[in-house]
């Protein structure tokens, strides 16, 4: 018995150690990591885009949990920063090997073409470019830098766009899965992999014109970087790959050698006494970027799918970035109350989520310009559907030539699994008490005639309201925004000639616009608005959300030996996360 009070004892201390010690080594570890080094007098910033980008900056206290550490934003405002610092001399970049999203390539390109007009040279180093789909916007971000290396023997594979889907159809007929979905309407393809199995012609045309047109920005981009006959250059592309060797001698990139013969070249066109110094480093730095004199323009970002509620930090086993809107419509709530704040640029980066949600935002957006402040939208990768939507009521709509906006549409419905899991002696039985529609979103079968007259009705409305939306505020006859709907992709330049977007740019030009409808002379602060949690508010949230997983999959282990009745808890549970998530195989959502 002593012995094992003694086991006992030295378990819940351990335990204690574990819960104290391991949070304390965490929040120390996240002060060192948010703490930058000091610079040396003049430097050559170190950019490594091998590493993966986001659209935007994680808060302060969930860096240590965020998936990539580098944002698109963080980038551009760091050299927005750096352009005017007499301790940079310089910029190398690494790039990755394959493709990266066309709209981030857009907005590097135009930061990387001002820090060069400052006079700061800028070299980027490949050690090859392979074709998996967007790598051309690679490319059009490395031609922006008016000195491209390869390393020697390396490929340079930029022939083309390309992109795959897989279809379900034919293996869902197998299996006896139904997938019981609507669309509004034949563009609206993101559930096209589960009713078909192949592209339909509506399908097509979608992928290819936005496809089309982010090859063409690339074109146009790179032909004027390399000063080459546009013409000339898309021969000489397609007709790859090559390799390094062979790249030079056609005129696609500008030298062959190693990394450290890359370093020395940069270094010296940096001058004397330049030294190497992580990018990183650098954009921990914040300055005078936010702290400049004039009046006040309030900074919102949004990056991710849109759901309801208030978001915690992110699980460290997995997930992505998330919209909550409440958090943003408390952002723009905190920067209408602000007196200093006389514009808003809200950063969106979002391929849909939740109707609900996105109306919320909009109210947001349509309270700030009843306040007087007007609001400019900057769109990041993505700025479709429910995306849209945030930003259809806008004071103006800012994007760039690759982005993939409108979207303008709904989907809906769920998985009818009854079949499926019977040839394995798996029975799905149900209840229900009420309407007709009570049990429309369970699994054991497809919806009624009924279920899906009224699900139909459901979508129809909430699809005609996204009609009404964007014609008020593009200032549209609803019939043309009709005719340009049903949701078809386009890319920033589309929509740009079809009145969707206002102008095409990034960050800072949607900045400038903010400023000029608000009457702003010369200079404006900069000011982030939204919930910033401290390292141990992040690290509170992101423990709960791990046990919170982590009790499912322990639930989920133990199913098989549960009582009937706790496998139906089980079995809601699950339905319910699949909600909170935003699963388009339960409900309707505003989605791409």
């Amino acid at each position: 018995m002593k012995q094992f009070l003694i086991t006992i004892a030295g378990v819940f201390v351990g335990l204690l150690l574990f819960m104290i010690g391991v949070p304390i080594l965490l929040l120390a570890t996240v002060a060192l990591a948010t703490r930058p080094a000091p610079l040396a007098a003049h430097n050559v910033l170190v950019l490594d885009l091998r590493e993966g980008l986001t659209d935007q900056e994680a808060p302060v206290g969930l860096r240590l949990f965020s998936p990539a550490s580098q944002s698109v934003i963080g980038i551009e405002e760091a050299l927005h920063r750096a352009q005017g610092d007499a301790q940079v001399g310089g910029l190398l970049v690494r790039l990755p090997e394959g493709g990266m999203p066309p709209a981030a390539a857009d907005e590097l390109r135009g930061a990387f073409k001002r820090f060069r007009a400052a006079g700061k040279p800028i070299l980027v180093f490949s050690q090859g470019l392979y074709a998996d789909g967007m790598v051309p916007s690679t490319y059009e971000l490395a031609a922006a830098s008016g000195d491209m290396w390869m390393q020697p023997s390396a490929s340079f594979q930029v022939t083309g766009l390309a992109r795959q889907d897989v279809f379900f159809k034919r293996f869902f007929d197998q299996h006896g899965v139904k997938a019981d979905y609507q669309q509004r309407y034949e563009f609206k393809n993101a559930v096209n992999p589960y009713l078909y199995d192949d592209y339909t012609p509506a399908h097509r045309e979608s992928e290819l014109g936005w496809m089309g047109s982010v090859y063409q920005t690339v074109l146009n981009s790179v032909a004027a970087d390399r000063a080459l006959p546009e013409a000339e250059l898309k021969a000489r592309l397609e007709a790859g790959p090559y390799d390094a060797e062979d790249a030079k001698a056609k005129g696609l990139i500008d030298q062959v050698g190693d990394l450290t013969d890359a370093q020395k070249a940069i270094l010296a066109k940096a001058g004397s006494g330049a030294r190497l110094t992580p990018f990183q480093s650098y954009a921990d730095e914040r300055s005078s970027n936010f702290d400049l004199t004039g009046g006040t323009v309030a900074v919102i970002g949004a990056e991710g799918a849109i759901m309801t509620g208030r978001g915690a930090a992110p699980s460290p086993l997995g997930g992505g970035e998330t919209i909550y809107s409440d958090n943003v419509a408390k952002a723009f709530n905190a920067a209408i109350d602000d007196k200093a704040v006389k514009a808003i640029v809200f950063r969106v980066s979002s391929p849909g989520g939740s109707d609900t949600a996105s109306e919320q935002i909009l109210s947001a957006v349509r309270a700030a310009k009843a306040a007087g402040k007007p609001v400019v939208i900057s769109m990041g990768t993505y700025g479709a559907s429910g995306g849209y939507w945030i930003s259809s009521q806008a004071s103006e709509i800012v994007a760039q030539p690759s982005t993939l906006t409108g979207s303008i549409g709904v989907f809906g419905g769920k998985f009818a699994l009854g079949d499926a899991l019977g040839k394995f002696g798996v029975d799905m039985r149900g209840l229900k008490v009420g309407g007709d529609f009570a049990d429309a979103y369970a699994s054991a079968g497809p919806m009624s005639p009924g279920q899906r007259a009224a699900f139909a009705a459901m979508i129809d409305h909430i699809y005609d309201g996204f009609i009404s939306r964007v014609a008020a505020g593009r200032k549209l006859p609803p019939a043309r925004v009709r005719d340009i709907a049903k949701g078809r992709v386009w890319t920033g330049e589309q929509a740009k000639s079809l009145g969707l977007v206002d102008s095409l740019g990034g960050f800072y030009d949607a900045v400038d616009r903010a400023k000029a409808l608000a009457g702003i002379k010369g200079k404006a602060r900069l000011q982030t608005f939204g919930e910033e949690p401290s390292p141990f508010e992040a690290l509170r949230d992101m423990v709960g959300a791990t046990a919170r997983v982590m009790g499912l999959a322990a639930r989920v282990d133990g199913a098989a030996d549960a009582s009937p009745a706790a496998r139906a808890i089980l079995g809601e549970a699950t339905d319910a996360g699949l909600r909170e998530r935003g699963a388009t195989v339960l409900a309707p959502r505003v989605g791409w």
